[in-house]
């Protein structure tokens, strides 16, 4: 079932963590055994597929490949289904979000070479065998400019694919700092919007004061809009790092403006797992699916495990 036709309204939710969380742990000694965290999440043939990212202690990243018949307990392949074969990607391929559009599966991931991130396009029609684009915007493009002010850096993250186009084109939001968007025709070559013209920002004095970043595909509701979870962050007590989930909103009618996002996350670091790990205080999420009856999203701890938190439409609501 496409997203666009379940049960969906801004703001969506509100989630809850699933009891036996973390549902993926690093295991073994294998490329996987150090930190495993944010999950690309997308449902075939009535399973729920995690596309999750992982490395051993060289803290070099790959992707790997689960599946689940409930949505909370995973099978995992042995191997990862894409690793670092260029220059550009390195140190790492990280980080994917993915969106099914016919028979093609888009996976955008940030390749990083030890010095710069950059967001990269991988296509597939069957998630093992990827066609790499390579980086999708262009050198000196730095998501984090309009808040640093420093320009000539190439620095870019996170990006999402909204799988209708819009007026004949297809849309493409990203953005580590702050939140850009990038149209195409066919996909694969992509124009982004001026740099020093972001759409969404960090709020001064809240909990995403330090950068926004783009979470999970969008859903599209009845009405038009499009919702989108996010990641914010914020520097915690101590001067740590704390990255907590939200959500925003943009019309189809207008895609290139936010026109909502909600003042509170609806997800924080509580457990053990969220506020200690590799990177301590996170709550990351990357994916989300409609599964049965419910909303899955699936979410990195401190870059370390994964997790998983459910919203069933008419159980809960948000209180006004």
């Amino acid at each position: 079932m496409s997203t666009s036709s379940a049960q969906s309204s801004f703001p969506l939710g509100p989630f809850r963590p699933y009891e036996r969380n973390p549902i993926l742990r690093p295991r073994g000694n294998s490329w996987e055994s150090a930190n495993l965290y944010n999950p690309a999440a997308i449902v075939v043939d009535d399973q729920v597929l995690l596309l999750y990212r992982a490395h051993a202690e060289d803290v070099v990243s790959h992707i790997g490949l689960a599946r689940s018949d409930d949505g909370h307990t995973f099978v995992r392949e042995e191997s990862p289904i894409m690793s670092p074969e260029h220059d550009y990607e390195s140190k790492g391929c990280e980080d994917p979000r993915v969106t099914r559009i016919g028979g093609t599966y888009y996976l955008t991931y940030t390749g990083y070479d030890g010095h710069t991130a950059q967001l990269c396009l991988a296509i597939s029609t069957d998630l093992h065998n990827w066609t790499k684009f390579g980086p999708i915007l262009p050198a000196g493009y730095d998501t984090f400019a309009p808040l640093s002010g420093e320009q000539g850096r190439t620095w870019s993250k996170a990006g999402v694919i909204a799988p209708e186009p819009i007026d004949g084109r297809y849309y493409l939001y990203f953005g580590e700092g702050a939140i850009f968007y990038a149209t195409s025709t066919d996909l694969i070559t992509w124009s982004p919007c001026p740099n020093d013209a972001p759409i969404h920002r960090p709020t001064p004095g809240t909990w995403d004061e330090g950068l926004v970043e783009i979470g999970a595909p969008p859903v599209t509701t009845d009405d038009g809009l499009m919702i989108f979870l996010s990641n914010g962050a914020c520097r915690g007590d101590g001067g740590g790092v704390d990255y907590r989930c939200g959500q925003f909103a943009i019309a189809r009618s207008e895609p290139d403006a936010v026109i909502a996002s909600m003042t509170k996350p609806w997800l924080r670091p509580q457990t053990y797992e969220e506020r200690h790990g590799l990177v301590s205080n996170v709550t990351f999420v990357e994916g989300l699916v409609w599964f049965r009856d419910r909303w899955l999203a699936y979410y990195g701890q401190s870059d370390t495990t994964l997790a998983v938190a459910e919203y069933v439409p008419g159980r809960d609501s948000y209180r006004a």
